[in-house]
C-alpha cells in the first residue's frame, strides 16, 4: 500500500524541551488507516493532527473495543532517530488484537507508516537528555451499532507526543500501595492485552493510593489475592539474596517488553534470573529477614523505577535502604544507553529511522 501524506497548513510551536512533562503536547500530523470487511486495512495516510469525529454510537464508546502500544523515539547525541524493538510492539498489538476480536495489522508496513510519520515529525524529536517522543498506535471499533458484537470496521491511527520523565520523581525511588480489595484482572480475561477497560479498571485503586501518598498500586492475583501481578503501569522486579525474581506470565500480566528486556540482560550478565509465583508474603518475610536488597518497576514510560517503599495493610516496608538499588541502576543506565545510542546495540534491538 501507499501512504499519502498532507501536510498540515499551519504548524504548532515546539515546546520548551527542558520544561517537558508526558502526554499532554501533540505533533502536527498523526498516521491513519481504516478498516472494512470487503477491502481489509486500506487508504493508509498521514494528515494534520485532528479530532476523530464519531456517531454517538460509534462501538468502542459503548463496548471498549480497542487496544493500543507504547513505544519512543529517542535522539542520539549525533542527532540520530532510532527505536527501540518497535516491532516487538507490533507483535504485542496483534496478540491483543486477538483477545479483543480486532483484525491484525502488517506488523512490517506498520513500522513502515510509523517511520514516515516520524521522518516528517523528526524536528518533534526532542534532543535534551532524558526525554524522547512518545509514540501511541491505537486501534478502535467504529461501527456505529448498539449490541454486544465485535465490530465490523476499524480505524488504526499513530500520535506523537514529545515526552519528559513519565513520574515527578524522575529516577528516584517511589512508593507504591499493595491493593487488597481491588482486583484488575484475572487469568482468562484481558489481563494480558493492551486495551482500554484494564486500564480503566485500575483507576479507583489508584486514586486511592494516590490519596494515601504513594505513587501507584500493586496488584495482587485476583483469585487468591496472594500472588504479586505488575504494578498499575509497570511489571515489577525483586532482588532477594542473589535471585532476580519477577512474576511468571499467566494471562493476567501485560508481557513487557522492558520486562522481557530486563530478563535478557540480566541473564547474559550471569544473574539468577527467575520467573515465578512469588507472594506477597515471600516479600515480607524477605524484608525481616534482610534479603529483600531492591525492587524496581520496567516499561517503556519509566524504563525503570526503582522502589524504596511498600505497604501491605498497616506495615510499611523500605525496600533496601530506601535508596536506587545497584542492580535497578545497571538496567537503567545499561538500557538507556542503547536506545539513545551511548552503547553500541549487540541485540539488533535498534531501528534507526532513515
Amino acid at each position: 500500500m501507499t501512504i499519502s501524506i498532507t501536510r498540515a497548513k499551519q504548524l504548532k510551536p515546539k515546546p520548551d524541551q527542558a520544561k517537558l512533562g508526558f502526554g499532554t503536547q501533540f505533533t502536527d500530523h498523526m498516521f491513519n488507516m481504516d478498516y472494512a470487511p470487503d477491502t481489509g486495512w486500506h487508504n493508509p495516510r498521514i494528515e494534520p493532527y485532528a479530532p476523530i469525529v464519531m456517531d454517538p454510537a460509534t462501538m468502542v464508546l459503548h463496548y471498549g473495543q480497542a487496544v493500543f502500544e507504547g513505544l519512543k523515539a529517542y535522539r542520539t547525541s549525533s542527532g540520530r532517530i532510532q527505536l527501540f524493538r518497535p516491532l516487538d510492539n507490533f507483535r504485542r498489538m496483534n496478540r491483543s488484537s486477538d483477545i479483543l476480536c480486532i483484525p491484525r495489522i502488517d506488523e512490517s508496513f506498520a513500522l513502515e507508516a510509523l517511520k514516515a510519520l516520524l521522518k516528517l515529525e523528526q524536528d518533534w524529536v526532542p534532543g535534551v537528555t532524558g526525554t524522547s517522543l512518545y509514540i501511541r498506535p491505537t486501534i478502535i471499533a467504529t461501527d456505529p451499532f448498539l449490541g454486544v458484537r465485535a465490530s465490523h470496521t476499524y480505524r488504526f491511527f499513530i500520535i506523537l507526543s514529545p515526552v519528559g520523565a513519565y513520574y515527578a520523581e524522575g529516577f528516584n525511588p517511589v512508593k507504591i500501595l499493595v491493593e487488597k480489595e481491588h482486583v484488575r484482572a484475572a487469568v482468562g480475561g484481558t489481563g494480558e492485552a493492551k486495551t482500554p477497560g484494564n486500564y480503566a479498571a485500575s483507576l479507583l485503586a489508584g486514586q486511592k493510593a494516590h490519596d494515601a501518598g504513594y505513587t501507584q498500586v500493586l496488584w495482587l492475583d485476583g483469585v487468591e489475592r496472594r500472588f504479586i501481578e505488575e504494578v498499575g503501569a509497570m511489571n515489577i522486579f525483586f532482588v532477594i539474596g542473589a535471585e532476580l525474581i519477577t512474576p511468571i506470565l499467566q494471562g493476567s500480566i501485560l508481557p513487557g517488553i522492558t520486562r522481557d528486556t530486563v530478563l535478557q540482560l540480566g541473564r547474559q550478565w550471569g544473574l539468577k534470573v527467575t520467573e515465578r509465583r512469588i507472594a506477597i508474603d515471600e516479600v515480607l518475610q524477605a524484608a525481616d529477614a534482610g534479603t529483600l536488597r531492591e525492587a524496581f518497576g520496567s516499561g517503556t514510560a519509566a524504563v525503570i523505577s526503582p522502589v524504596g517503599q511498600i505497604k501491605y495493610g498497616q506495615r510499611v516496608v523500605t525496600v533496601g535502604d530506601g535508596k536506587v538499588g545497584e542492580l535497578s541502576s545497571r538496567f537503567y543506565n545499561a538500557i538507556t544507553d542503547i536506545q539513545y545510542g551511548r552503547s553500541p546495540d549487540s541485540q539488533g534491538w535498534v531501528t534507526p529511522v532513515e
